[in-house]
């Protein structure tokens, strides 16, 4: 290589100069470099560096301030759809509650505006923080907040979007690490683009319920969560609380190792889920609450163990508790309420000294009762073990719980308690301990075996009671609650032996004295405060006085009502039109003698209606009295009097029925829920009986998917509605020993979701339709004693039903009866030529030139259809599971 001689000096500094300056450009390059690749928004200290917002990023910030306005929102009590121990652990009160962006000032440096955080090297915004933050309106796919390119942080928790769609412009901030749109009222399905987020380490989707019918507003596709699971991988937190996702979850879960909080409660997962996520090294939190078809079972845990927080509860996990539960030495709660564990209890599980909340009711664990090291967990607030099945004494050592506020064992010189869940706990006598618990507010002793009366030295010290349950006992005597409780709220007696008066309370919200002997007239008085009243299973007797709908106000607040299995008489009071709320209305099984109560139909939000075993009587169309039914889930009208015939379109505007359901597990909830004591939401699970599938059955807990109509043993005539196969909601069909003439109609073909169908004792003639054979789901068939006629369809669903499905039709042949067929090659289901009028006037002649096309059409659409089922198995597979 040839020397360089520096004979000039003014040559040799020319090169020392340019060799400064390309040492300094190289310097600058790295600390740009290096500000791009960091989070970290603190600033770097140097007169050379920007140290204001840039125009572009004040003026996008502006526009963004313009397309909200500020409004403080009201969420009320609309966050959960789970029992109290599986809500969030973050609420909006987490958050400083005012209009952040109301104060940003054009003159100011945007990044001195609360909220805002920038680059101070690059003058750009990199994160924005405006949660609680009061902004009310859509969030547009062309908000000026997705030309902030260098934001790396965004949180717009707990606002009000208006219920707007999530924008999949998200995905143009590349360089986002942390998002959070939790509970903002954003709806409809996530954009699979928020997967191409793959920086982001926390990410939180959670959602609302719907204000309307607590379903899910936003939902998230199953090839989306798959995508989102396997497309970030720097991922440590994944929030996606209610929403619906509808899907097993992926195993490759299990890949996240930087994973320390997963939260997926209420998001309608079923399948297995990934053993092997449990042992995520950084794992600290795992909820998977209220995901009522999710199974699993728990691993060997390992000593290496982060687990602080294990929410299992209202799943199907199941199998044994392992002993090496013990190794969970960070654990502070673990709730595996109403799973399917069994075996017994691990000793070691009473070495978890950091244990706050322990919660392993309605499970079928067995064992010794708590041993002397329960004292061990000295930092218990909340213990319950509502079921399991301990024996033994309860040891002294529990005295050493000073923080214990909830407790489901019994035992003296306890501190006092405000809770007692003592259910299903094997009790045969009131319990004496109660006497020093003059502090409580609640009280479960339901499903014991308590035969005694309610001792009188208990309604001195339950003053303070907002809530009693003392439900599915023995207990026997009068039931007087005294004037000195004027704070109860929740009563629930049912399934007692139990007389006495009722007595008015101001701020009674529940009163269920069901299945007792109590007996006289309604109080006048009755329904002033009251939203549920249930007097089902008693000795009533006299008429429903209508001052009860009226009491105080114009309204009533009644939202469940059922008089049912008394001997009430007379007619149904028309001051029930007051109870614009009501969802519920039985008055099953009395005396009451009256016309169809046609004005129910105004009330918009009654979803069961059961006037099952009356004297009803008269016709239940009129050509003006009728609207249809807009909400109505359950009618049974069976057992009465009714007749008349009813018009081909008579189903038409009976809206809930007609939706068809979409596999939307969500759905799956049950009417009622009540917030007493400020925290608590009790449930009340409000069941009847019916008859469903040829039998009569209980059903303890009535699903508002449940779409069921029983109109027999009535004396209605006619051809049967068309309509009715507009009800593609519907699961049980019974409309037998009526006078039903005609065909059975095609339409029926279009009840995708009937699981039990009844068309027996009729006079019904003509051939069945194979559109049956399109009901898949159907488990129970009758239509015994008919005029039927022809060939049963064959190799179908009906190929799976008895001989006595069909008996009682002499001119029915196929595999399923005696009478075989003849031409059974050529055997096709027109109509015979003295059927052959349909009531739209269409012969068999017609419907014979449109077979061969139809049949090609057919195998078109029939193919398309398959396909989309095919694209959407895990919503068949969700709603195959429900409906069974």
């Amino acid at each position: 290589m040839k020397s360089i001689s520096y004979q000039n000096p003014h040559s040799l500094m020319f090169h020392l100069m340019l060799l400064l300056i390309l040492l300094v450009s190289c310097f600058c390059s790295y600390v740009s470099c290096s500000s791009h690749s960091n989070v970290s928004t603190t600033a770097i200290t140097s007169s050379s560096l920007i140290t204001s917002c840039l125009p572009d990023q004040t003026a996008a910030l502006l526009q963004f301030k313009g397309e909200f306005a500020f409004i403080k929102p009201n969420f009320g009590s609309y966050y959960f759809n789970c029992p109290r121990s599986a809500d969030p652990y973050y609420h909006a009160d987490d958050y400083e509650s005012y209009p952040k962006m109301k104060f940003w000032e054009k003159e100011k440096d945007c990044c001195s505006w609360d909220g805002v955080a920038c680059n101070t090297e690059t003058g750009k915004v990199v994160g924005l923080d405006l949660a609680n933050s009061w902004l009310e309106g859509p969030l547009r796919s062309n908000s000026s907040l997705f030309k902030l390119h260098g934001l790396q942080r965004i949180n717009l928790s707990f606002n009000n979007f208006s219920f707007s769609i999530i924008p999949s412009e998200f995905a143009q901030l590349s360089r986002l690490t942390y998002l959070n749109l939790s509970f903002s009222m954003f709806s409809g399905h996530i954009p699979s683009e928020i997967s191409f987020l793959t920086h982001l380490a926390s990410l939180d989707l959670s959602s609302f319920l719907n204000y309307d019918d607590a379903t899910s507003l936003l939902h998230l596709r199953k090839v989306d969560f798959a995508k989102l699971v396997q497309n970030m991988t720097n991922l440590r937190y994944l929030h996606l609380h209610q929403v619906n996702i509808s899907s097993s979850v992926p195993e490759s879960l299990a890949n996240l190792s930087s994973l320390t909080s997963l939260v997926l409660g209420g998001c309608s997962l079923l399948g297995n889920f990934p053993q092997n996520v449990f042992n995520l090294h950084k794992l600290e939190v795992i909820r998977v609450t209220c995901n009522y078809l999710l199974t699993g079972t728990l691993p060997e845990f390992q000593p290496s163990n982060s687990l602080t927080d294990v929410s299992l509860d209202y799943t199907k996990f199941s199998g044994k508790l392992p002993n090496s539960i013990g190794n969970l030495n960070s654990l502070s709660l673990l709730v595996l309420r109403e799973c399917n564990f069994v075996g017994p209890l691990p000793s070691s599980i009473w070495n978890l000294s950091h244990l706050t909340h322990l919660d392993l009711s309605l499970n079928h664990i067995i064992g010794h009762v708590l041993p002397y090291t329960l004292g061990n967990l000295v930092k218990l607030t909340f213990l319950t073990l509502q079921s399991c099945q301990f024996s033994g004494e309860v040891p002294s050592s529990l005295r050493n719980l000073t923080r214990l506020e909830v407790l489901t064992t019994t035992t003296s010189e306890l501190p006092k308690f405000q809770s007692l869940f003592l259910g299903s706990c094997n009790i045969s006598e009131f319990p004496e301990f109660l006497k020093t618990q003059d502090q409580l507010k609640a009280l479960d002793l339901t499903r014991n075996k308590i035969e005694s009366e309610i001792p009188k030295w208990f309604w001195v010290i339950g003053r303070h009671l907002e809530v009693l349950f003392l439900y599915g006992n023995k207990l026997h005597g009068s039931f007087t609650i005294p004037p000195l409780f004027t704070s109860i709220s929740y009563i629930s007696i049912s399934q007692n032996n139990l007389t006495g008066i009722i007595r008015k309370w101001t701020y009674l919200k529940v009163l269920d004295i069901s299945k007792n002997n109590f007996s006289g007239t309604i109080p006048r008085w009755l329904g002033s405060s009251l939203e549920i009243l249930n007097l089902q299973g008693n000795n009533f007797n006299g008429s429903i006085p209508h001052e009860i709908f009226t009491y105080g106000s114009t309204h009533s607040m009644m939202r469940m009502l059922d008089l049912s299995h008394n001997q009430f008489q007379g007619r149904v009071p028309q001051s029930l039109i007051n109870c614009t709320q009501l969802q519920v209305l039985n008055l099953g099984h009395n005396q009451i003698s009256d016309t169809f109560p046609f004005w129910l139909q105004s009330l918009s939000e009654l979803q069961v209606l059961v006037l099952r075993s009356n004297k009803f009587f008269g016709p239940i169309w009129h050509p003006i009295m009728y609207l249809g039914f807009a909400s109505l889930g359950t009618i049974d009208l069976s057992i009465n009097h009714f007749s008349g015939s009813l018009p081909s379109d008579y189903f038409r505007n009976w809206g809930c029925m007609s939706k068809a359901p979409d596999g939307n597990n969500s759905d799956m909830k049950y009417l009622g829920q009540y917030k007493v004591m400020s925290n608590y939401y009790i449930p009340y699970r409000y069941s009847m009986s019916m008859i469903n599938k040829g039998s009569e059955m209980e059903l303890r807990k009535i699903l508002t998917i449940f779409m069921s109509i029983d109109l027999s043993n009535n004396r209605f005539d006619g051809d049967i509605p068309s309509s009715i196969g507009k009800l593609q909601s519907l699961i049980m069909l019974n409309l037998s020993s009526n006078n039903f003439t005609g065909t059975i109609p095609s339409s029926f073909g279009n009840l995708r979701e009937l699981e039990s169908l009844d068309l027996s004792k009729n006079k019904l003639f003509g051939r069945i339709p194979q559109q049956l054979a399109n009901l898949t789901f159907l488990e129970y068939l009758n239509l015994s004693h008919n005029q039927l006629t022809g060939q049963i369809p064959q190799s179908t669903q009906l190929d799976t039903f008895s001989k006595s499905s069909f008996e009682g039709n002499p001119r029915l042949c196929g595999s399923q009866v005696s009478k075989k067929c003849e031409n059974t090659d050529t055997q096709i289901p027109f109509l015979s030529r003295d059927e052959e009028e349909s009531e739209n006037g269409f012969t068999w002649k017609v419907v014979v030139m449109g077979y061969g096309c139809g049949f090609v059409v057919g195998l078109v659409i029939g193919h398309l259809t398959f396909v989309n089922k095919d694209g959407k198995l895990e919503n068949m597979d969700g709603k195959g599971l429900a409906g069974k």
